[in-house]
């Protein structure tokens, strides 16, 4: 047989015509999956970041108003800090006898695995 170019090709190869689009192809899917799964991991780890530093800035924020360093509600503080963040408050509990707040937030994520949580805990310095 000849090929392209008056080159002539071993007999049997006619049926391998086409395996190399296949293969780039296939590698090409490949990568688009490895990109898609290295960007839900991005976004994963972003959520949880954004969570977990919403929950500490409402922890904090909560414990100064129950010390009485600022004004108001400790939780309902708290809660306007944890939306100011982009989270919200999930809940909020004052332990009266230590001062302590502990605060969960949640931010929402869009996947499918649920919203990205944050906890918190804080209180007056040691």
């Amino acid at each position: 047989m000849t090929g392209w170019l008056g080159r002539t090709r071993p007999r049997g190869t006619e049926r391998e015509r086409g395996a190399g689009t296949v293969l780039a192809l296939g590698l090409g899917l490949l990568l688009i999956a490895a990109c898609a799964a290295v960007l839900t991991l991005a976004q994963a780890l972003s959520s949880a970041a954004k969570a977990a530093s919403a929950a500490d800035l409402a922890a904090l924020a909560a414990a100064d108003a129950e010390r009485g360093l600022r004004s108001g509600n400790p939780c309902e503080l708290a809660g306007t800090v944890a939306s100011l963040n982009g989270a919200g408050l999930a809940s909020c509990e004052v332990e009266v006898a230590g001062r302590t707040v502990r605060v969960v937030v949640q931010v929402t994520t869009g996947a499918p695995w649920g919203p990205a949580i944050g906890r918190a805990r804080a209180g007056p310095p040691a």
